[in-house]
């Protein structure tokens, strides 16, 4: 590696290091923090990913990080200046995860950073504890599998409570496969064609001449998943509207909606508007998507994809989704109530979500989405569908909602057994919900649930 490659790799580390502090020391989230940064240095495509990777991978390994840090430091992690800590764990990434850079080269970067945060004290410490890592990097003390939730929390850096929470809802080998999909080391971005707007031929031809490898979805013939050589606004068919960016386990609500053309819909809890485009684009630019959420920045997002998308029927409102608007009431052909959720379905693209999740807010998000679903209810004309789904994998917020809606809210079951993906049916489409699992689909993991007003 010649000097003029080595600077630019040391200014690639040094603002994942920035980034590192703001995600773990500052609770920004780990997206937004890496979209500022990479907005902000304009890195060469290489140096995206590589950044990229350093960032997200640290954080989504940071438990296992810790663990072994702890093993071979006097000072524990947590006593740490925040800065060495975060030094620590980005080096031990690259050591552990990262064969093209040499387990030497990270511990001098590792050193170099320490000197250019002006800790010129602490330098020894940093060098001593990574090299005797590197040392015995064949024979690291891992926790044996008989202890079960230890080895699962540091095995794949998700906190033990959640572990727990998983091994007794899914069982250890469930949980465990759970965990595998997530730790995916291939990151390809999943998006959903508009077919309103450009043919798949006409799309495929466009992702190759942006040099955009292309895979096909695995639920949707409208689904891909993009191998981005650049950033996602370089690319000329993001600029045309060609596509939206969504998993395809979110292209669920608006596939068994039963939306029709000219249809007046209600997406209750919209931003970024992933769902009210869809069903848009199902409509065919037809009809009306009020496009809902509680503030004026979460809706922006919501007009910018409209705009971007020629969402014509997309209407951006900014509502508070627990509050009853009288002009809605029994108006609706479709409400669709995605709804705020602990999110940890979504563990493998939010790396930071499990983190931040505490266990005694399952509950509450629980008790908040009942309080959407009742005013929610409400938009529903005879004979109108309320679509209800969660980015998550807990019972609370999935299951025992499914029966309050039929128990407390009158609302009957929709068989969607038909408008379900192969691999999806045969399980309890019939009786009007799925739960898609990560592990047994390769997607994010997903609940949705459809009832129909009486007449």
């Amino acid at each position: 590696m010649d000097a003029e490659e080595r600077k630019r790799e040391a200014s690639v580390r040094g603002e994942a290091l920035n980034t590192l502090l703001a995600v773990m020391e500052e609770g920004v989230f780990c997206d937004k923090a890496v979209h500022k940064s990479l907005k902000e240095c304009h890195f060469e495509s290489r140096d995206r990913k590589l950044f990229t990777r350093l960032v997200e991978g640290t954080v989504e390994r940071c438990i296992e990080l810790d663990y072994i840090l702890n093993c071979f430091s006097k000072v524990k992690v947590k006593k740490m200046k925040p800065v060495i800590r975060n030094i620590l764990r980005l080096s031990l990434y690259q050591i552990l995860y990262m064969d093209q850079i040499g387990d030497f080269a990270a511990c001098n970067e590792a050193v170099r950073l320490t000197e250019k945060r002006k800790l010129y004290g602490l330098k020894g410490f940093v060098n001593g504890v990574l090299r005797n890592i590197v040392r015995q990097k064949e024979k690291l003390p891992y926790p044996e599998r008989s202890e079960i939730f230890t080895y699962l929390s540091v095995y794949y850096s998700t906190p033990e409570w959640l572990v727990r929470y998983f091994v007794k809802l899914y069982g250890e080998a469930a949980t465990e496969e759970i965990f595998k999909v997530f730790f995916k080391e291939e990151k390809l971005l999943p998006v959903r064609l508009e077919q309103s707007n450009v043919s798949a031929e006409q799309f495929e031809a466009s992702l190759l001449q942006d040099g955009v490898h292309f895979y096909k979805g695995r639920l949707f013939p409208y689904a891909y998943y993009l191998e981005l050589p650049c950033g996602l606004e370089e690319l000329e068919s993001f600029k045309k509207g060609c596509f939206a960016v969504q998993d395809e386990s979110s292209m669920l609500p608006g596939a068994v909606s039963g939306v029709k053309e000219g249809d007046f819909v209600i997406d209750i809890c919209a931003a970024p508007g992933g769902k009210s485009m869809h069903l848009d684009d199902m409509m065919h630019h037809s009809g009306t998507v009020i496009s809902a959420d509680l503030t004026e920045k979460k809706v922006s997002l919501i007009r910018e994809n409209a705009e971007r998308l020629h969402a014509a029927s997309v209407i951006p409102t900014v509502n508070d989704a627990r509050v009853f608007r009288k002009e809605w009431k029994e108006k609706a052909d479709v409400v669709i109530a995605d709804l705020p959720c602990s999110g940890l379905g979504v563990v493998g693209k939010k790396c930071d979500i499990k983190y931040k999740t505490k266990a005694e807010e399952i509950g509450v998000l629980a008790a908040l989405q009942r309080e959407i679903l009742k005013t929610a209810a409400c938009y529903l004309k005879p004979g109108g569908r309320l679509v209800y789904s969660t980015c998550t994998l807990t019972n609370e917020e999935n299951e025992e909602n499914r029966h309050f809606i039929e128990r407390e809210l009158s609302l009957l079951p929709v068989p969607v057994e038909a408008e379900l993906p192969a691999c999806l049916q045969g399980k309890t489409g019939k009786d009007g919900y799925i739960q898609v699992m990560p592990n047994e689909t390769g997607t994010d993991g997903f609940f949705v649930a459809v009832f129909e007003k009486g007449a």
